[in-house]
C-alpha cells in the first residue's frame, strides 16, 4: 500500500469527536446575508484535536475553540471556513492572508512570535514518544541515542530536532508531511522508523485509534503552550483573548476537552491562564 493511501486508510479508523458545539458541518446552517466571515486554519489529521471527518465536516477540540472564538467575534457558524494548516505552512497562511486565525496545535514560541501574534495559551501539552506496542527498549528520549534508531516527525515542527539536540544526538531523523505518514512508517516492515515524536495529546489520539499496534512511552519532556495565531498587529487579538477566557470560565472549555480528548484516555489537565501577552 502506498504511503499516502495508507495514511488515508489509517485516518478512517481513528476516533473523532462529534463536535461539542452542535453539528460539525462547516456551513451546516444558512449564513446570514452580508455577515462577517472568518477563515480558520486547523489540522485535518489529528483525532480529538482537528480532523476532517467527511465532506465539509470537522471535529475536535481545536475546531470547537475556533467555533467558540468565531461566535464571540460575531461570526455566524455558517460563515466560518476551515482550511488545512500543515505545520510548515501556518505562518505563511497568516502572513499571506489566506486565513484569519490558526488553531492547529500551534505552540507559542519566541521564534514564531517574531512572525505572528498569539492569543492564549488555551491548552498546555508536553512532547512524548509513540512506539510499536511490542517495543520494550525505547522508554524515553534518552534511549534513542543510537545511530541505528530512526525518529519520525513532521516537516515544519520542532519536536524531532528537540530530541536530537537535547537527548539523543546520534538518532537519525526522518520527516514526513503528516503524522499519519509517520505512523505508516512505524508499521513498515521494510523501511520502518522506531518512534514518532510530537505532543502527547496528539499521540494519545493516534494510540487510541490503534491500541493493539501503538503505545506512548516515558513522561512528557517539554511544555507546549497552544495559542491561536493571528497576523502581526491584528486588532482582533484582544477579542480573541477575551473569548478564550470566557470559554474557560463558562465551562465550555472543560466540556469540549472531555468530549474530544478524554476519549483517548489522556489525563484532562486544568485550563491554563490565558495571558494578555503570551
Amino acid at each position: 500500500m502506498g504511503t499516502a493511501v495508507a495514511a488515508v486508510a489509517l485516518l478512517a479508523v481513528l476516533p473523532a469527536g462529534c463536535g461539542f458545539f452542535g453539528s460539525s458541518a462547516d456551513g451546516a446552517d444558512t449564513p446570514p446575508p452580508d455577515g462577517p466571515k472568518l477563515t480558520v486554519g486547523i489540522k485535518f489529521d489529528q483525532p480529538g484535536l482537528g480532523q476532517k471527518t467527511g465532506d465539509n465536516t470537522f471535529a475536535g477540540f481545536d475546531v470547537d475553540v475556533a467555533r467558540y472564538v468565531a461566535r464571540e467575534l460575531g461570526v455566524h457558524p455558517g460563515n466560518v471556513t476551515f482550511l488545512e494548516a500543515k505545520s510548515a505552512e501556518r505562518e505563511t497562511l497568516l502572513e499571506q492572508g489566506k486565513v484569519d486565525l490558526v488553531a492547529a496545535t500551534y505552540s507559542i514560541s519566541d521564534a514564531r512570535k517574531k512572525k505572528v501574534d498569539f492569543a492564549g495559551p488555551y491548552f498546555v501539552a508536553g512532547q512524548s514518544l509513540l512506539v510499536r506496542k511490542t517495543t520494550s527498549d525505547i522508554t524515553g528520549p534518552e534511549s534513542l541515542n543510537q545511530s541505528d534508531w530512526r525518529l519520525c516527525s513532521v516537516k515544519g515542527s520542532t519536536p524531532a530536532e528537540k530530541v536530537k539536540q537535547s537527548y539523543a544526538k546520534s538518532v537519525t531523523l526522518r520527516e514526513f508531511p503528516s503524522y499519519p505518514e509517520c505512523l505508516v512508517a512505524l508499521e513498515d516492515a521494510d523501511d520502518p522508523v522506531d518512534a514518532v515524536t510530537t505532543d502527547d495529546v496528539i499521540l494519545a489520539g493516534y494510540a487510541a485509534g490503534q491500541p493493539d499496534k501503538f503505545k506512548l512511552v516515558g513522561k512528557p519532556f517539554s511544555q507546549e503552550r497552544y495559542g491561536i495565531g493571528l497576523r502581526k498587529g491584528d486588532a482582533r487579538r484582544d477579542k480573541v483573548t477575551a473569548a478564550l477566557r470566557k470559554m474557560v470560565s463558562d465551562g465550555s472549555w472543560k466540556r469540549s476537552v472531555e468530549e474530544n480528548i478524554g476519549k483517548s484516555g489522556y489525563k484532562i489537565p486544568e485550563p491554563p491562564a490565558v495571558l494578555d501577552s503570551p
